[in-house]
């Protein structure tokens, strides 16, 4: 296969960090193996290995390189071939079934089998087939893929491993002296009985398209992994049910501010695996060295040496612990990290980092302001939010304003939930302590009557060119397909383009693609006088394709890449680099990396004339079920905001090239994402929910925002100005273009098209 100098480029620009967003849970010092060898490879996630999510996550990369293909690659003997054919077999039959049953489902609910199953997920079926390979190592893959319109269930075979899953891991574990879990999810899987009995557990993720050589790398020690969790993973009972999810008209917000880590940490949980923490082939010592505050900027200086044999690379991160008043807070809250260049045995580096007290403060609905409240900040520096040390303490001696705003978004009809308050923290001799005046801190205030002009040509605009303007092209026989997939007549297989009836006026048509994990394009097409036309079924997501009659899937399969182009046409090629899913990049922890993603992006958009991309997504990881979580960075919104803004930088040096963050605001599940109302309160969404939104804007002002399908306290997003304008425009400073999500029209009522 001839790949394209920019495709070799792309490959060979992501290769070196993707053992970066891998997260090394467990080792038992077995890994790296010396050299390729006979392997027992086992799991699904062998031959059925997945780059990204379905949906819109979707990307038409040229190839892809699983497990089985990166390990033979890299020179391995698999010993399993066997025992993946019998996987094979099982893996249909359940395939088969599961579809039929889910048409029957879209059948008798009425609704459009391609809305209906958009995203739905079959369950890892359960089988037994002998593990009766042998080999100098082993590895067992547990694969989950979600997505688009489904959320994710704590049943066997999704969020918790199956039984086959779990019987066959700790054989293998207590047969191999070298085994590996690699675990080849979007999201966190529940190991509760497996945690504890395994050696050696690695995070791959979904990295894109050569997921299965970056394993390779990391098996060989080619490459040493060091990415951190940017999600709590722990046992499924013990993550927060203090509010709703899914399976509800609308979804209550109960938790308020304790979200993530903040929950594990208020109600007293040790997670399995908690949020930052990852480990490395080598190990670290981490000691605080010094500490300054100029103004409210507090730098902290901390010394990372290398104490294994492996090079390798550490994550600082800070924690801001803040005095609990007349405001309820969180035990710590992340407030800024640095990552370590790569460090060879015995070398060290002095990593600081900084953060703006500022950005602590905490919403206020009593007097409609950002507070920071009189008493002792406390400042910890470690390598996860359960390990840190206490590296300086700031103490403000007045209750401050930092922002004085205005309550905008309405109120749920519960009171969030708050924890027992936690003792008095003991101050270690020797640590810096800094004095704060309040008198120093300014207020910032905002004028709400903002008057936006209207420009001359579009003002000159007829109502009806207005309307057109507003709606983008589309086809209004199309039916679904003219909105989903190949939904654009200049760009094959874009998600959209705007109307191309103000061309006479001198507005350009512009061309949006979907994909937060790289651009999704029809691989082939050939244009004509009416436009580009995608060949064959290259366009449609294969997640939707496989929901389409069978005789259709048929036809599919026999034009894909085979329809004749017409006389005097060009068939043309569009092959886009898969990237890792957003939250794989922020695993790395390496804003830097993040930014080389969205330059990648970028050089595709120029090459293949796509103006703005529909992407990254940044919302919050509240509960692990989120179908969608594979797009979005994390569950604290720092991570979420910086990573954001990183990709954004990337893509938008690129001239004539923008991002469209998303899904403003509080869209953190895809049960009932079109009618089911956020019901949240005031601060847990500013703390929450739109921080990192206004991190990105005031970091890399992307070019536009994409407002969410769900309700926020009972109003579509969409239509408040509150949210829309006061917050977004005036308060955040955002100058761009505001978007809905697509299909509109399905948010007219509250009907769950979803689900039965």
């Amino acid at each position: 296969m001839e790949l394209f100098d920019y495709e070799k480029k792309h490959l060979e620009m992501l290769r070196p960090h993707l053992a970066e967003c891998t997260v090394l849970l467990k080792t038992d010092g077995s890994f790296p193996l010396d050299a390729p060898c006979r392997i027992a490879a086992y799991g699904s996630g062998v031959r059925r290995t997945v780059k990204g999510g379905t949906g819109s996550g979707e990307v038409n990369s040229r190839f892809f390189t699983n497990v089985e293909e990166g390990l033979l690659d890299a020179g391995f003997i698999l010993t399993t071939g066997e025992w993946l054919d019998a996987y094979e077999t099982a893996y249909a039959a359940s395939r088969k079934q599961f579809f039929t049953d889910l048409k029957a489902e879209a059948k008798k609910a009425k609704v459009n089998v391609m809305i209906y199953g958009m995203g739905r997920v079959m369950p890892e079926p359960e089988y037994d087939i002998p593990l009766d390979a042998d080999g100098d190592a082993a590895i067992y893959v547990v694969s989950r893929i979600s997505g688009e319109g489904s959320d994710r269930r704590p049943v066997r075979g999704d969020l918790l491993l199956s039984a086959s899953e779990e019987r066959d891991i700790l054989a293998l574990s207590a047969r191999f002296e070298k085994f590996m879990l690699v675990i080849n999810a979007g999201g966190p899987i529940d190991l509760t009985g497996i945690a504890d009995r395994v050696g050696n557990i690695l995070v791959l993720s979904q990295l894109g398209v050569e997921t299965g050589a970056a394993l390779a790398d990391v098996l060989l020690g080619r490459e040493n992994p060091s990415g951190k969790l940017t999600t709590t993973w722990s046992a499924w009972n013990d993550y927060a049910k203090l509010g709703t999810f899914g399976g509800h008209d609308d979804t209550r917000y109960n938790e308020g501010i304790y979200v993530g880590y903040r929950y594990f940490d208020a109600a007293g949980k040790k997670a399995l695996f908690p949020f930052g923490y990852g480990l490395s082939y080598t190990t670290f010592d981490t000691s605080p060295q010094s500490a300054s505050l100029s103004g409210t900027e507090m730098q902290a200086a901390v010394l990372v040496t290398n104490t294994g044999k492996y090079s390798g690379r550490e994550v600082v991160q800070l924690y801001v612990s803040s005095p609990s008043g007349a405001l309820d807070k969180p035990k710590k809250a992340l407030a800024g990290f640095g990552k370590t260049a790569s460090l060879a045995p015995g070398g060290s580096e002095t990593v600081t980092v900084s953060f703006d007290l500022r950005d602590l403060a905490s919403y206020d609905e009593r007097n409609a302001a950002y507070i920071l409240e009189a008493g002792d900040y406390i400042v910890r520096a470690g390598t996860s939010s359960e390990d840190t040390k206490i590296c300086a303490v700031i103490s403000l001696n007045a209750t401050s304003f930092t922002k004085k705003v205005r309550n905008a978004l309405g109120r749920p009809d519960f009171t969030d939930w708050k924890p027992e308050g936690a003792p008095a923290e003991e101050i270690p001799e020797g640590v810096p302590h800094f004095e704060l005046s309040a008198s120093s801190i300014v207020t910032e205030t905002f004028d709400y009557d903002r008057r936006d002009e209207i420009d001359d040509d579009v003002r000159a605009l007829s109502n009806d060119k207005l309307i057109y303007a507003n709606i983008g092209n589309f086809d209004p026989k199309g039916g679904v397909l003219s909105v989903i997939g190949n939904a654009a007549k200049e760009l094959a297989g874009a998600a959209g383009e705007t109307t191309a009836m103000l061309k006479d006026a001198g507005f350009p048509v512009l061309e949006m693609a979907d994909g937060p994990a790289g651009l999704r394009l029809s691989k082939e097409f050939y244009r004509d006088k009416a436009g580009a036309h995608t060949i064959g079924g290259s366009a449609l997501p294969e997640s939707m394709a496989e929901l389409l009659p069978v005789p259709v899937q048929k036809l599919l399969a026999l034009t894909a890449g085979k329809t004749k182009v017409p006389k005097g046409a060009v068939r043309k090629t569009q092959y886009c680099t898969a990237i890792p899913i957003g939250t794989a990049i922020a695993q790395s922890w390496n804003t830097d990396f993040a930014e080389l993603c969205g330059d990648i992006v970028g050089e595709e958009m120029e090459r293949f004339g796509v103006h703005l991309w529909l992407a990254p997504a940044l919302n919050i990881h509240r509960s692990v079920l989120c179908g969608r979580n594979f797009e979005y960075f994390s569950e604290d919104p720092l991570v979420s905001g910086l990573f954001a803004a990183a990709i954004t930088n990337g893509v938008q040096k690129h001239p004539g090239r923008g991002v469209t963050i998303k899904h403003y605001a509080a869209n953190n599940q895809e049960f009932n994402r079109y009618g089911s109302s956020s019901d949240v309160s005031e601060r847990a969404m500013r703390e929450i929910y739109l921080r990192g939104f206004e991190i990105c804007i005031r970091k890399a002002s992307p070019v536009t925002v994409m407002s969410s399908y769900n309700l926020l306290n009972g109003v579509h997003t969409a239509e408040r100005r509150d949210l829309c304008t006061d917050i977004l425009r005036t308060e955040f400073g955002f100058e761009g273009v505001l978007m809905t999500d697509w299909v509109i029209s399905l948010m007219s009522d509250k009907k769950d098209v979803s689900r039965p």
